[in-house]
């Protein structure tokens, strides 16, 4: 019997603003847009456009920018009350510089940010006893005091029957070093029993390219239970109980920028575990998931930003029936 708990799933981590390019000036000065930002809360977001609720647990600076992300997230519906506001270190702030093709390269004022201030004892320990879903990210482990407070995290919610989900999220720059990265990912595999890990970092924490190898490394090493391997515009896989699914791209003529779509898709898979659980799954289970996710970051990749335009569940079951002709 499937106990309720009042969270479908919780997130702790980064909140901050992604400043993305928006052409330029008169001048011929680029021009910055000041979206709302930050992996776990754009998972949330996706997750409340899919009727979950979802609490967001974090740290912003008590100054304008924490002040408007702090709404913004109250707006999607998501709970925010577990929100610290730091008044002496402020908001931490991302600049997207976008290529061509849409990709990113990111630059970070976060020496201190306040994401990176979050204590032990500013968690509120109830949340995470009153989840389905505790999902967290490496970034919330580069600095020991709020490392400190992750890892407290995980253990509570663990040790209350929620499943765990980790993204790895890998941004080098934010690291002291990319073994102290490394080491910290270990970490949130190892506790995980939901992993989304995109072909890049795969790259990064396994040393090879090829997805099926580098799945296999890491399940061979932590037997974790069901991974999800993105693979940008060549789609994804799941690999559960010893079988691989695959489902193709969405790709979208109306790409601008990629900012958010990982977020999008485990947002996703994570609906899909919500309403199938984690045990028994069929092949046509995750492939529904990683058709349904790829749908839906592909949408978002047509917009700028990510946390406040996530796609309507219609909005998506409407794509993959127009692409599916």
């Amino acid at each position: 019997m499937q106990i309720m708990k009042r969270f479908d799933v919780v997130a702790l981590g980064e909140l901050l603003v992604d400043f993305t390019m928006n052409g330029n000036s008169v001048q011929g000065n680029p021009l910055f847009e000041a979206n709302p930002g930050g992996a776990p809360c754009n998972v949330l977001a996706m997750l409340q456009r899919l009727g979950r609720q979802t609490a967001f647990l974090g740290k912003v600076g008590k100054d304008s920018f924490g002040g408007m992300l702090k709404k913004t997230v109250q707006e999607q519906g998501i709970d925010v009350s577990g929100l610290v506001m730091d008044d002496k270190v402020p908001t931490t702030l991302a600049f997207v510089h976008t290529a061509p093709d849409g990709d990113r390269n990111f630059s970070f004022y976060r020496s201190p940010g306040a994401d990176m201030m979050l204590k032990k004892e500013e968690v509120v320990i109830s949340f995470l006893k009153d989840t389905r879903i505790f999902h967290f990210g490496s970034l919330s482990m580069t600095d020991e005091g709020v490392e400190a407070a992750t890892k407290m995290a995980v253990e509570e919610a663990k040790g209350a029957g929620a499943f765990v989900s980790f993204d790895p999220n890998l941004r080098p720059p934010l690291w002291k070093s990319l073994e102290m990265a490394k080491e910290k990912i270990s970490y949130g595999i190892s506790q995980c029993d939901i992993l989304k890990i995109s072909d890049d970092e795969i790259l990064f924490f396994t040393g090879t390219s090829d997805i099926d190898e580098g799945v296999a490394k890491i399940q061979e090493e932590f037997g974790t239970l069901l991974i999800f391997a993105t693979m940008g515009k060549n789609g994804s896989r799941a690999y559960y109980q010893g079988r691989r699914i695959e489902c193709g791209p969405f790709v979208n003529q109306n790409t601008i920028e990629t900012t958010g779509a990982g977020d999008t898709f485990m947002a996703c898979v994570l609906n899909g575990i919500l309403e199938h659980g984690l045990e028994g799954l069929s092949e046509q289970n995750l492939y529904e998931m990683l058709e349904f996710a790829n749908a839906a970051a592909s949408l978002i990749t047509t917009k700028k930003g990510a946390l406040k335009v996530m796609p309507e569940e219609k909005e998506v079951r409407d794509f993959i029936q127009a692409k599916k002709g």
